[in-house]
């Protein structure tokens, strides 16, 4: 006799086998699984896929700033319009200073009350109204990640959020091209809008630059990635074909053949150097000859007689009256006038016979 106990345990064994054989998938390669096919996009969410609507009726709500009330009141009535198209009502409390968000009976979507609460998230963090309802569509999602408690320091805060911004928002401008988001930096929240991916490096990006890591090396690990994937070869090796100087115009098309060149015959006919003798002719020739030399011989002339044009004198100076010394010193002449005269006289009385060793001649001339 089996005991109770056994024949449970054999149960229960029966049992899980038959469950690992019913879990147990068919013969399928796990790469056909994890591939998604080119140009796939997953169907839009409709009423005909939840026909009943919601049974209970799901809320939100979020305070802005008192610097967004004016803002808020002028562009309302545009985001009730793109909420009621899902069916989702959207008050605003200026006294309270909040924003709220709710479904309703018709709401069919049961995920647009959460991407309602994004757009009023975002727009109470200072996004333009034009960017943050691009929420609202199904393959873009939304981060605000808060930077206010990472560093303690307020000068040095502020120091890494402006870099996090660059000169005239240039690194700011890079990240988005490189991750197709919108970011908006604000206060101490950064917010982003993207592809779910792109979400991914905007916050590590926005994390790492303020633990003091400069954003330009994330940026650039960014665009080696792009240049991975989509790589840009250029064609180094291929030597370009030079152009020709003049380029050669090609006319257009004509079913009618070119007109028939004129013959030395018919030149002369029209000139009527056809009707001329040999003698005439041949005057002719020595004449046009003659006239070209003439012209090379007037042309050379004139080079000639450049060499004998005197040039331009300057304008004599007349030379202030008074005595004139005229030094030879070893056998080189130097006029010095009156003046300077008097002061080398005052030199040789001082400095005698070493003067006389050098100064050959001294003449006055008054």
């Amino acid at each position: 006799m089996a005991s109770p106990s056994l024949e449970r345990r054999e149960k229960g064994a029966g049992k899980s086998e038959f469950r690992n054989q019913k879990t147990k998938p068919e013969n399928q390669d796990e790469s056909e699984l994890l591939t998604v096919p080119d140009g796939w996009k997953e169907p839009a969410f409709s009423k005909e896929d939840n026909p009943r609507g919601l049974l209970e009726e799901s809320s939100f709500s979020t305070l802005f700033p008192k610097y967004r009330e004016a803002y808020l009141k002028e562009c309302w009535p545009l985001v009730q319009k793109a909420l009621n198209e899902h069916h989702v009502n959207a008050t605003l409390d200026l006294i309270e200073g909040s924003m709220t968000v709710c479904t309703t009976k018709k709401t069919f979507d049961p995920y647009i009350i959460i991407r309602a609460r994004d757009l009023i998230k975002l727009l109470a963090r200072s996004v333009s109204f034009e960017q943050a309802v691009r929420i609202l569509q199904d393959d873009v999602a939304c981060d605000i990640i808060k930077i206010g408690s990472l560093v303690r320091n307020k000068e040095r805060f502020v120091k890494r959020r402006q870099r996090l911004i660059g000169p005239k928002g240039s690194t700011l401008k890079a990240l988005e091209l490189l991750t197709n988001c919108y970011i908006m930096v604000q206060g101490n929240t950064v917010s982003a809008i993207g592809p779910f991916s792109g979400l991914k490096e905007v916050r590590k990006v926005v994390l790492d630059t303020m633990k003091n890591i400069h954003p330009i090396y994330n940026i650039k690990s960014l665009m080696i990635k792009r240049e991975l994937i989509f790589p840009q070869f250029k064609h180094k090796n291929v030597n370009k074909r030079k152009e020709p100087k003049k380029k050669t115009v090609k006319k257009e098309y004509t079913p009618f053949p070119p007109p028939q060149p004129e013959s030395q015959i018919d030149k002369e006919l029209a000139s009527g150097e056809y009707f001329l003798k040999a003698n005439q002719k041949k005057r002719q020739k020595m004449e046009a000859i003659k006239a070209k030399q003439a012209e090379a011989i007037s042309k050379k002339q004139e080079e000639r007689n450049k060499a004998f044009i005197p040039p331009k004198e300057k304008p004599i100076v007349k030379p202030k009256e008074g005595f004139v010394l005229v030094v030879v010193v070893h056998r080189r002449v130097f006029f010095i006038n009156y003046y300077i005269f008097v002061c080398f006289e005052n030199f040789v009385l001082e400095s005698g016979i070493y003067v006389f060793v050098y100064i050959t001649t001294i003449v006055i001339i008054h």
